[in-house]
């Protein structure tokens, strides 16, 4: 939460060299490192199985649209590092998608038709909750060419969501697989970046044009509230209740684990991980808020008068 970088320190060299050569090295096939396979039981029919399936074809769709979305990042960036930059952050987007419907593969389900069981099985998710934010994202990037307010949705909303979220992941499925987590791990680092060079970009641009606050705050609200309405724990606490029939059969392998300082997994609930990521966006928003000038409270509502 109190990292700081600009678009200037992650160019494509940096791209290259810390990322492709660097947290990628041995891993840039499946996500995770040669080395690591996945353990026989997530290939077995099952309730973690399932959990598991749902969770990634989600990610992989939600990261898909991401990538699409960031072209018009990439068109309005108004000098080359944030072109740069953009153009690396849909690389890492599309590799996001990639190693989450590969890691499907890896558990049993055939290759062939892969990309049509996910359509398939995340066709409602897409529809009722991914589809909201693309659009409100499409409208302001691509319909209003507003790249300071594309990246405020990307900052606060998107990524903001998407990072807590990546980082619960990667502490679920520490215990189950080493592959699974690598995976989680590797897009969370990634999310992180992503993040935080986003709000230097627009703390940068918030100094430069102060007259642009309004705006920026009333998209901020938007995408916010536009969040907070779609049904994403309708999809999300299903997912997790087979989680947790899994988790509780596969007892012996997770053991005292600690999904978080003093909280052994085996002893939360569904409802209680998925309480913990959004207490995680949360703080994150609000560290950011204030980091870009902006003050938290902002993020009470969009009826909150700037």
């Amino acid at each position: 939460m109190q990292l700081t970088l600009g678009p200037e320190e992650c160019d494509l060299a940096y791209w290259i060299t810390s990322v492709a050569q660097g947290t990628l090295k041995d891993r840039g096939v499946t996500g995770h490192h040669i080395d690591a396979t996945v353990p026989d039981f997530l290939k077995e029919p099952g309730p973690l199985r399932d959990a598991l399936i749902l969770e990634f074809g989600y990610r992989g769709v939600s990261e898909e649209i991401a990538t699409r979305l960031l072209a018009p990042y990439v068109e309005l960036a108004p000098g080359i590092p944030e072109m740069e930059f953009y153009a690396t952050q849909l690389l890492d987007e599309a590799r996001h998608a990639r190693v989450f419907r590969n890691h499907l593969v890896e558990l049993g389900m055939p290759a062939d038709t892969l990309l049509r069981d996910i359509e398939e099985l995340a066709a409602d998710y897409r529809r009722r909750v991914l589809q909201p934010v693309e659009d409100f994202t499409l409208d302001i990037v691509r319909d209003r060419k507003d790249f300071a307010g594309g990246v405020a949705v990307f900052a606060i909303v998107i990524e903001g969501v998407l990072a807590p979220a990546a980082e619960l992941s990667e502490r679920k499925w520490s215990p189950l697989s080493h592959a699974t987590s690598e995976i989680s791990r590797g897009t969370s680092i990634d999310e992180i970046r992503h993040l935080t060079v986003a709000s230097t970009i627009l703390k940068e641009h918030l100094a430069a044009h102060p007259e642009s606050r309004d705006r920026i705050v009333e998209i901020i609200q938007a995408g916010v509230k536009l969040w907070d309405e779609v049904p994403d724990r309708e999809f999300v606490i299903p997912r997790e209740k087979l989680f947790q029939e899994g988790m509780e059969a596969h007892a012996d392998r997770i053991g005292d684990y600690e999904i978080w300082p003093g909280v052994r997994m085996l002893d939360t609930t569904p409802d209680q991980r998925y309480d913990m990521a959004e207490r995680w966006t949360e703080q994150m928003a609000e560290v950011r808020m204030a980091y870009m000038g902006l003050p938290p409270e902002l993020l009470g509502g969009a009826e909150t008068a700037p």
